[in-house]
């Protein structure tokens, strides 16, 4: 293929990515006005949060096998249209529940085109440095762009109300589908891949079973019953997915890609640094709002280093692969991303500057980390596994930030709930007692001098929430880090 319309592909794959991975984000601005708007509780919340990455993940590894089975083009422009339709849906939801349902049809169309652009850009770039320079593109846009989410948000709802987060994507969507259709290549699939639909419920079971344990488990009032049957659930889908898998002739996910020390780095970077910046995210943009007192605009414009240093960090891991290794810009990656994250543990509250510099370091290396294992896993797969790899790849990202949401989500919510102690006297709700949305909800029923007690504790409540969840980002970062590096030294 000709130089410029490589790096055209390029940009029309890319367009894509960026609507994909802010999508996943930029609803966390949107959270407090929806949860007005909708009525929803806080495990609705997790949940209009989390479906969307739970469900990509769970069909990414299906994805990839129809996509090498019918043709990348053919899933990606089938991915544009669903993607389209749903944000559609999503923007004029009327319930929480629906708003749910049209997250889960979005995640769909995510699934069907993510696989596509990694195996297309790695057919499309041959020239090896070539190839390692658009890998660094990519993984700077899911990384710098699923940051960048937030910021898209701010700006929206600093004039529109929160369905325009969904409405933003259909121009795009347009103009990427005309890009697609006439200048994607378009490359025969192979007819004799199996794709097994089974092992996708499967995968989906697991994921969505160990979700709902997470969540149950987090809850003011846990049912220890639905937590326990949510994690048998999750345990035998997982269990019944690998059994089918080392059975089958071929099967959607071969494991033994993971014998490979460098792919499997790969894995564990791309898990915990999506974890680290989905589950940061997450309750950094609603204390910003609803602690701080900031508007969507100004919390998306304090949270703006993040995504402007992924963004330059991701081109530079691509050229420094070569020089370096992947294993070795990954553990200094996470290193400086948990740098970062402790430098704003200790000074959040201090000078403006202070803030500045831990968020572009957290950017900086969460953009490096995913270039470099985007590179690890796609270059050390073979070729007639490109979109097996691709969806390897793409579930690591998304597990690792449903996860993320769900532990990180969970954890929020039951420190908040075990702060909240009111004094005696103060009658207090269930809803103000289940989180801050609920507890300023409630306080606008009440009189001043009950309505000020009340938000003072909710608040207090939730900044004793918010440190423990950057002290677990800061402590997941830091082991990553040392795990690989240590790995690493005694391969050598």
């Amino acid at each position: 293929m000709q130089s410029h319309l490589r790096w055209l592909v390029l940009a029309i794959l890319s367009s894509a990515l960026l609507l994909i991975v802010i999508d996943m984000t930029v609803i966390y601005l949107a959270l407090p006005s929806l949860t007005y708007e909708l009525r929803a509780s806080a495990t609705e919340k997790l949940w209009i949060v989390n479906a969307y990455a739970l469900t990509v993940a769970g069909l990414l590894p299906g994805m990839g096998a129809l996509g090498d089975r019918f043709g990348h083009k053919r899933m990606f422009v089938s991915g544009l249209v669903v993607f389209g339709v749903a944000s559609l849906a999503a923007a004029f939801s009327p319930t929480a529940g629906a708003l749910i349902a049209a997250r889960v049809a979005l995640a769909i169309g995510a699934a069907m085109m993510m696989p596509a652009t990694l195996a297309i850009i790695r057919h499309v770039f041959e020239d090896a440095r070539e190839r390692a320079l658009a890998f660094g593109i990519w993984a700077a846009i899911a990384s710098g762009g699923a940051a960048f989410g937030p910021v898209v948000g701010g700006v929206l709802l600093e004039h529109f109300w929160w369905g325009s987060v969904f409405l933003i994507n259909l121009p795009i969507v347009a103009l990427a589908l005309l890009g697609a259709l006439a200048w994607l290549p378009t490359r025969p699939g192979n007819p004799g891949r199996p794709f097994d639909p089974l092992s996708s419920l499967l995968v989906m079971g697991a994921l969505v079973g160990l979700a709902l344990a997470i969540k149950e488990a987090g809850k003011t009032d846990p049912s220890a019953l639905q937590a326990v049957a949510a994690a048998v659930t999750a345990l035998l889908c997982g269990l019944a997915f690998l059994h089918r898998q080392r059975q089958a002739t071929v099967p959607m996910i071969d494991f033994t890609l993971f014998r490979d020390r460098t792919f499997s780095a790969g894995v564990v970077a791309a898990s915990v640094a999506s974890a680290a910046l989905m589950g940061m995210e997450l309750v950094l943009s609603q204390r910003l709002q609803l602690v701080v007192g900031l508007s969507p605009l100004q919390a998306g414009l304090t949270i703006l280093p993040i995504p402007l240093a992924a963004f330059i960090a991701g081109p530079l891991a691509g050229l420094a692969l070569p020089r370096l290794g992947a294993e070795r810009i990954l553990s200094m990656s996470l290193a400086l991303s948990a740098a970062g994250m402790l430098v704003y543990l200790l000074g959040y509250g201090t000078e403006r500057w202070v803030q500045i510099l831990s968020f572009s370091l957290l950017g900086f290396g969460v953009g490096a980390a995913m270039t470099a294992a985007s590179s690890a896993m796609l270059l050390h797969a073979p070729p007639d596994r490109a979109g097996m790899a691709a969806s390897i790849e793409e579930v690591s990202y998304e597990l690792g930030g449903a996860l993320g949401i769900a532990v990180l989500g969970s954890l929020m919510s039951a420190v908040y709930a075990a702060a909240f102690v009111s004094s005696e006297g103060m009658a207090v709700s269930d809803l103000a007692r289940d989180s801050l949305d609920g507890a300023l909800i409630a306080a606008e029923a009440l009189p001043d001098a009950l309505a000020a007690p009340l938000v003072s504790l909710a608040r207090s409540a939730f900044d004793s929430a918010f440190v423990m969840v950057m002290t677990v980002v800061f402590a997941l970062l830091s082991a990553a880090a040392a795990g690989i590096a240590l790995t690493t030294r005694r391969a050598r």
